[in-house]
C-alpha cells in the first residue's frame, strides 16, 4: 500500500503500464489486502488502463491462483463491485503443515514439570503463526466476524495473523487489569488447568456493543479461559461465532465450551517415559 502511494506521488505511473508490469503490482496489492472489496476503478486510474484490460489481468491472476491453490479471487460485477482476494490453504498443504507441527511438538525436550508442553517458540514463529492464522481465517470467514479476540499473551501471534488474513481488528483481553486504558469490564474465571481463580478485563473502548466476534487462543485444557472470555464478551453483548484453538487436550473430554475448532489434539504427556502423543484433528 505504501509503495503504491509513493509511486503515485513520484509520478512513476504517468504512462500506461504493460501487462507484465501490472500483474505483479495487482497481485501484491491483493495479497496485502485480503478479504477486502477493491474497485477495479482503483486499478484503472492507477495504471491509466482500460477496465477491460484490468479485468483480463484479474482473470489471469484468478486462474493461476486457482491452479496452484494460492487462494481464491472473487469478482463482483456492477457499479459497487470489484475484486476480493480470499486466502485459502489447500487440504494437502494443511495436512502436511499440521503433521510437521505435531512432529515438532512431540519432541520429549518440550515436556515441562507438571505435564505441560512448551509451545512458545512455535507460537511466536512468524511463519507458523501466519499459516495457523490462514487456516483459522478460512474456517471462520463465512461466519462474517467483525473482530478477532484473544487473551494475552501467547495467543496474540495466532490471533493477529488470523485478523490479518480476515482483514479485521484484533481485540486483546488483559490477564488482570490495566489502569492506563480507562474504564474497563472485568470478570473472574477459574483456570481449567490450575483451577485458580483469576481475573481478565477488557477496556470499554476496545469493542463496540453487539459485535460479531471469534476467539483465537493457543491452548485449551478444560476451557476455563475460553469460558471466561465468553462471559466477558457477554458484558459487551457480543455474539461469539466460534473459537479457534491451536492445541486442545484429549482430557478432560467434557470442556466448559462446546463451539470450538482445534487443529491439534494432545493425547498424552508422559513425564516418566518422556513421551508426547499429539496428532492433527481430522476435519
Amino acid at each position: 500500500m505504501i509503495f503504491l502511494i509513493l509511486a503515485e506521488t513520484e509520478g512513476y505511473f504517468v504512462e500506461k503500464r504493460r501487462r507484465s508490469e501490472r500483474i505483479p503490482i495487482i497481485t501484491k496489492y491483493l495479497l496485502e489486502n485480503p478479504n477486502t472489496l477493491i474497485s477495479l476503478n482503483y486499478f484503472t486510474d492507477f495504471f491509466k488502463s482500460a477496465k477491460s484490460s484490468i479485468s483480463e489481468d484479474v482473470s489471469m491472476i484468478r486462474d493461476v491462483f486457482g491452479e496452484f491453490g494460492c487462494g481464491r479471487i472473487e469478482t463482483i460485477s456492477g457499479s459497487g463491485g470489484g475484486v476480493i482476494y480470499v486466502p485459502l490453504v489447500r487440504g494437502q498443504d494443511k495436512t502436511e503443515f499440521l503433521d510437521r507441527l505435531a512432529l515438532k511438538l512431540s519432541d520429549p525436550g518440550r515436556i515441562l514439570p507438571g505435564g505441560f508442553l512448551y509451545m512458545t517458540d512455535l507460537v511466536f514463529d512468524a511463519q507458523v503463526a501466519q499459516k495457523v492464522g490462514e487456516i483459522f481465517a478460512q474456517y471462520f470467514v463465512d461466519k462474517a466476524p467483525q473482530y478477532v479476540v484473544t487473551i494475552e499473551t501467547k495467543g496474540i501471534p495466532l490471533a493477529l495473523m488470523t485478523a490479518k488474513a480476515l482483514n479485521l481488528p484484533l481485540v486483546i483481553v488483559r490477564d488482570g487489569g490495566r489502569f492506563t486504558e480507562g474504564s474497563s469490564v472485568s470478570v473472574n474465571y477459574i483456570s481449567g488447568s490450575s483451577r485458580n481463580i483469576r481475573t481478565m478485563s477488557l477496556t470499554r473502548r476496545a469493542l463496540p456493543l453487539d459485535s460479531r466476534v471469534i476467539i483465537v487462543d493457543d491452548f485449551m485444557k478444560a476451557g476455563g479461559t475460553a469460558k471466561g472470555m465468553i462471559d466477558l464478551l457477554w458484558e459487551f453483548k457480543a455474539q461469539v461465532l466460534g473459537i479457534g484453538i491451536l492445541v486442545d487436550t484429549d482430557y478432560p473430554k467434557q470442556k466448559l465450551v462446546n463451539n470450538y475448532y482445534s487443529l491439534l489434539k494432545l493425547i498424552k504427556v508422559d513425564e516418566q517415559a518422556k513421551k508426547i502423543q499429539i496428532k492433527p484433528v481430522v476435519t
